[in-house]
């Protein structure tokens, strides 16, 4: 009962101790933004937002992989490390065929101090106004003379 009561506690003192430990030579980001908002655009229009970031570690830090949570939405990322104090972007393109909110998240996998981190994407496509289909159909009868 007392070996019982004694790993018990090594336990709980252990756990803790192990979980606080980073390295700190790790890169680390900060983003100037965690979350975009495109706020209300129309549907087929150009959908990229940007997120900039900079390194803050003691390292450079290394994109190994970026997802979207959704086909429609779809990252492209720095392929070269970024150095200590050098800013980095991660651009996303939205699928804007498709109408109504827009709620998604990116998440990034590097060798950073937090090894998985997740930024939002948020807005509203809205359908095609009357005047601008009117625009577009006068620009093709234009285009066919």
């Amino acid at each position: 009962m007392k070996n019982l009561i004694l790993v018990c506690l090594i336990s709980l003192f252990a756990v803790p101790t192990f979980a606080q430990h980073t390295d700190p030579k790790a890169p680390k980001f900060r983003f100037d933004e965690k979350e975009v908002d495109f706020g209300t655009i129309e549907r087929d229009s150009e959908g990229i937002v940007s997120y900039t970031f900079t390194n803050i570690g003691k390292s450079p830090l290394i994109i190994s992989k970026v997802t979207g949570s959704c086909g429609c939405t779809v990252p492209s990322t720095p392929k070269e490390p970024i150095m200590p104090g050098q800013k980095g972007e991660i651009k996303v393109k939205y699928d804007t065929h498709r109408v109504g909110k827009i709620s998604k998240s990116i998440t990034i996998v590097s060798n950073a101090d937090r090894p998985s981190i997740t930024i939002s994407v948020r807005g509203l496509v809205k359908p095609e106004s009357a005047l601008s289909l009117l625009e577009k159909k006068n620009k093709s009868m234009i285009e066919e003379q």
